[in-house]
């Protein structure tokens, strides 16, 4: 290391210098022809574009956007908090809700990456629990293991696992909660199950913070443009935070076409066919031997456990890049997004090539995204 880097290495707070940078499916450098690691949708959108007022500086809120994402989810504009994706806005609750080498959040996990990676950025604790314990265990056992951190994520439906925590625990929880610690319903893929929806809670609890995002079902991962949903008392502290410009004109130009009524209806038709075309890929999983165990739960994508590690390999020389990670301390689990038809015919392909597992060189383990 030159005497320059050493130096820049010694400004670094401790917690900086020691954090391992997040993973996300694109960081992989993969190469391939069917992309199905990231959760994407597989529909492209056509949308006007006008770039004439770039002069200008953007509305920090875009009125039309806050108000069309309000009648979506029933809320009121007040409730509505537009970010540069769902990410942004754990990072804003983190930073605005939490004292650094003080305050601690609590994660069910398996679940996504970027709730870890956020609060040691922020030097916040990690208090790690299990989906086992969210899913299986009562209201009291899970406010006791809480104990006294700040925010509480619960990733519904979970990612990688599908998992889905009933909205009337969600509610107990909450109520148990109320005075001591935010709930924060990450909802990146409700769309997929819109019935189990957290937002009707805003209404009745300061203590519950909502997470949406245009990346999934809204086929906009390119725009990275998300909402942080709660009563204004909650978001009132976070406006202080905020930059004092986080979405560009051309992105809300983009999300206001998005979200329009006739686009909502356009995204529920792609998103039942989505579902069906999961169903099938569920089928045609149970019927190989490849697969060892299937998470199906919610959500546009499938987890498996993999009979042969090497069968992942074998998917990448066919061109098909799917999402090889940890889970349970095994590097031998795959997560499948739902693509096209075509493009799970690519799965569908691969699957009936795989011959009888074999033991084989292990996965390299990756965060979830």
């Amino acid at each position: 290391m030159s005497n320059k880097s050493a130096q820049a290495t010694s400004l670094l707070p401790q917690n900086i210098a020691a954090l391992a940078a997040y993973s996300s499916a694109k960081s992989e450098k993969l190469t391939g022809t069917t992309w199905l690691n990231a959760n994407e949708s597989p529909y492209a959108k056509n949308l006007e574009l006008s770039i004439e007022d770039l002069n200008r500086y953007p509305d920090p809120q875009p009125q039309l956007v806050i108000d069309r994402y309000a009648a979506y989810t029933e809320l009121e504009s007040e409730n509505v908090l537009m970010t540069r994706g769902a990410d942004e806005g754990i990072e804003l609750l983190v930073r605005t809700y939490c004292e650094p080498a003080k305050d601690s959040i609590a994660l069910f996990l398996p679940t996504y990456g970027m709730y870890k990676v956020t609060a040691d950025t922020h030097n916040v604790a990690i208090n790690g629990l299990t989906q086992a314990l969210l899913l299986d265990g009562s209201v009291d056992e899970i406010v006791k293991a809480v104990g006294s951190s700040k925010l509480v994520f619960i990733c519904n439906p979970n990612n990688p696992t599908g998992s889905l925590t009933p909205l009337n625990k969600v509610k107990a929880i909450a109520t148990a909660l109320a005075g001591k610690a935010l709930v924060i319903v990450d909802e990146a893929y409700i769309e997929f199950c819109p019935e189990q929806s957290a937002t009707a809670l805003i209404n009745e609890f300061n203590n519950v913070v909502v997470l949406r995002t245009l990346s999934k079902a809204f086929a906009l991962a390119g725009l990275r443009t998300g909402f942080t949903l709660a009563q204004e008392s909650v978001l009132a502290p976070i406006r202080k935070v905020i930059a004092p410009y986080p979405v560009s004109g051309v992105v809300a130009s983009i999300a206001a076409q998005a979200i329009a009524p006739d686009a909502i209806t356009s995204m529920r038709r792609q998103v039942t066919i989505l579902n069906s075309l999961k169903a099938k890929l569920v089928d045609w999983l149970n019927a190989s031997p490849a697969a060892l165990k299937i998470l199906t739960g919610e959500g546009n994508f499938v987890t498996l456990k993999l009979a042969n590690k090497n069968s992942f390999k074998v998917a990448l020389e066919q061109g098909l890049v799917m999402r090889a990670f940890t889970l349970y301390g095994e590097d031998d689990w795959l997560r499948i997004s739902i693509g096209s038809e075509q493009e799970l015919e690519q799965v569908k392909i691969w699957l009936d090539g795989l011959k009888t597992p074999t033991a084989a060189a292990p996965l390299a383990g990756n965060e979830v995204s």
